[in-house]
C-alpha cells in the first residue's frame, strides 16, 4: 500500500515564522504564543499581520489560530468558555482561516457541547479540535465522537507523550476518524514523518523551533533570555519528508 502525502503544518509565534512556513512550502500554521505553556491565543495584532502576510503569498486556508485562554489543563469554567467564544469570533473576524480549539468535562471526556459552540462561533471557517484529545480520558472514542460534529481535522499524539509512543493508537484513530482529518503532533521529529504517513494521518504538526538571543538581555522582571524561532532548515526538512513519504 503506498502511504499517502500529509500535509505539513507548522506551530508558529510570529510573523516571520509564518513567513519561513510560507517560503518553504508548509500547507498551513497554527498561530500562537507561549508554546512552552503548550499555546495560548495570540493577540490581535499578530493574527491581523499574519493574515496578512498570507495574502501577499496568496496562500489559501494558511493561518488558523490556536484559541487557548490559559495554561493548564481542558476543563474549563464558563468565563473562560466565554472567552474562547469571543476570540473564536474575533480571530475569524481578523481573517483567520481556521481555529485550533479543544475542551474536557470534569469526567475527563471531551466536551463536546463546548466544542458546538466552538463550531458555531467559527462560522464558515475550519475547526481543528487540539491536544485535549490526548489528555481525554479515552482518546480513540474522542475521535470518533469528533467526526458527528462540523469538525475539520483533530491534532493528536495518539495519547501519548509523543507520536512514536502513540504510533498503534494514531491507527486505530484514522480508522475510527471517518472523514475527519487526523494530523499526528506532539514531538515529531523528521525521521518520523515516514512512518506517520505509512500510518495514514493526513498531517503532521511540529514547531520547528530554535532559540535566539537576538534582543539583548531580559534583566530584572524581563523573564528568560532569550525567545523562540523558527528553523527554517528544519521546516524545509518536514516539508522533503512528507513529499518523499509518497
Amino acid at each position: 500500500m503506498v502511504a499517502a502525502v500529509p500535509s505539513v503544518e507548522i506551530a508558529v509565534q510570529d510573523v516571520a515564522g509564518a513567513r519561513i512556513a510560507l517560503e518553504a512550502g508548509a500547507a498551513r500554521v497554527e498561530l500562537c504564543q507561549a508554546l512552552g505553556l503548550g499555546g495560548l491565543t495570540p493577540s490581535a495584532g499578530l493574527i491581523e499581520a499574519t493574515v496578512a502576510a498570507a495574502a501577499a503569498a496568496t496562500a489559501t486556508g494558511f493561518v488558523h489560530v490556536l484559541v487557548r485562554p490559559r495554561g493548564g489543563g481542558f476543563v474549563y469554567e464558563a468565563d473562560e468558555l466565554d472567552t474562547i467564544v469571543r476570540d473564536i469570533r474575533a480571530a475569524v473576524a481578523l481573517g483567520a482561516d481556521g481555529v485550533v480549539v479543544g475542551a474536557l468535562t470534569d469526567a475527563g471526556e471531551l466536551d463536546l457541547e463546548a466544542i458546538a459552540r466552538f463550531v458555531d462561533a467559527a462560522e464558515d471557517a475550519d475547526i481543528t479540535v487540539h491536544r485535549a484529545v490526548d489528555a481525554s480520558a479515552r482518546p480513540v472514542d474522542a475521535v470518533a465522537a469528533l467526526a458527528t460534529l462540523d469538525v475539520r481535522r483533530v491534532l493528536t499524539s495518539g495519547g501519548a507523550p509523543d507520536c512514536r509512543a502513540g504510533l498503534a493508537t494514531l491507527q486505530a484513530m484514522v480508522a475510527a476518524s471517518g472523514p475527519l482529518e487526523v494530523m499526528a503532533g506532539g514531538g515529531v521529529r523528521i525521521p518520523d514523518i515516514a512512518d506517520l504517513a505509512a500510518a495514514g494521518v493526513d498531517a503532521v504538526h511540529l514547531s520547528a523551533r530554535g532559540t535566539t538571543t537576538r534582543g539583548g538581555l531580559s534583566g530584572p522582571g524581563g523573564g528568560v533570555a532569550g525567545f523562540d524561532v523558527t528553523d527554517p532548515g528544519l521546516v524545509r526538512a518536514a516539508v522533503a519528508a512528507a513529499r518523499l513519504s509518497r
